[in-house]
């Protein structure tokens, strides 16, 4: 079983504490998002967890503790979403220095194999155009050269409620743009990203996209990949597509052991978090004792 901590908040960043807890206990209790009354117990126990997945933008917190997952025998890696948008679409995570700091002492603890780069999502406006980001993907690739080996990109899902928080930034005066995939200026973006991802010694891969990259040289991706946890930790997954995604993510099979609205990272396009203020009153109800995430 593979453990997804988590797709639907940051665990690594807010719920460290929580996590080490289940850890030790050996399981969980996940709410269904849609039926808080249904709740599934999930064992966490080592013989039963084939890997662990942490999605994240702020792993300090967990870092003292990896020798201790270490000693239980938990395979584990990082996928690590780090963008450096503007602050008026991500206004709470950790300054672009402190996370390449971070990656890099991930990448000394526990090898860059396991310490996977999102530049997720692809998100164009008048602050972030083609050139912004051509230029910020050169500037981070370039930082975090020999501590990451592979970097997956999206393009920006409008989820909704998301539409709702980018009306209030036009609002502002801050315009969202929209990058057809058949333009020139879509091609010279997706080529441009993959050159760059070469000349740093990454392998670049695309994530949940209907749309076929691998002519810009961007392959179809997934991150939790039956064939990445075989070449890195020497096992066997189902190649199995988890039914529970979208229809283009090619993601297996896992266990997310998160919850939908407790994220304190405040990103304007966050299909998990519909506002601030639910994730500060989740966040205020959290206990570390209890089994679930939120109880």
């Amino acid at each position: 079983m593979i453990i997804s901590a988590s797709r639907r908040t940051d665990i690594p960043a807010f719920y460290s504490d929580w996590l080490l807890r289940r850890l030790r206990e050996q399981y969980c209790v996940v709410k269904n998002p849609f039926n808080p009354r249904q709740a599934t117990r999930i064992s966490l126990a080592p013989a039963d967890v084939e890997a662990i997945a942490f999605w994240t933008r702020d792993a300090r917190p967990l870092l003292p503790h990896l020798p201790e997952l270490d000693a239980c025998g938990y395979r584990y890696f990082f996928l690590y979403t780090l963008t450096g948008y503007p602050r008026a679409f991500e206004p709470h995570t950790p300054a672009v220095s402190d996370a390449v700091e971070t990656m890099r002492r991930l990448a000394e603890m526990i090898g860059p194999a396991r310490v996977i780069w999102r530049y997720d999502p692809l998100l164009f406006s008048a602050l972030t155009p083609l050139a912004y980001h051509l230029e910020q993907f050169a500037r981070l690739a370039g930082a975090l050269q020999g501590t990451v080996q592979r970097v997956v990109i999206s393009l920006m899902d409008y989820y909704r409620g998301v539409g709702a928080r980018f009306a209030c930034l036009e609002a502002q005066g801050i315009t969202m743009q929209v990058l057809s995939p058949e333009s020139a200026e879509f091609a010279k973006l997706m080529r441009g990203l993959s050159a760059c991802a070469q000349a740093h010694e990454m392998e670049i891969v695309s994530c949940a996209e209907p749309i076929d990259l691998q002519p810009f040289g961007i392959a179809t991706g997934k991150c939790l990949d039956d064939g990445y946890l075989h070449r890195v930790f020497n096992i066997n997954v189902a190649p199995k597509k988890d039914p529970n995604q979208r229809p283009a993510c090619g993601c297996v099979v896992s266990k997310d052991i998160g919850m939908y609205g407790s994220c304190l990272h405040g990103c304007v396009y966050c299909y998990a978090t519909r506002s601030a203020e639910q994730a500060a009153n989740n966040y205020a109800r959290h206990r570390v004792d209890c089994p679930s995430l939120l109880p």
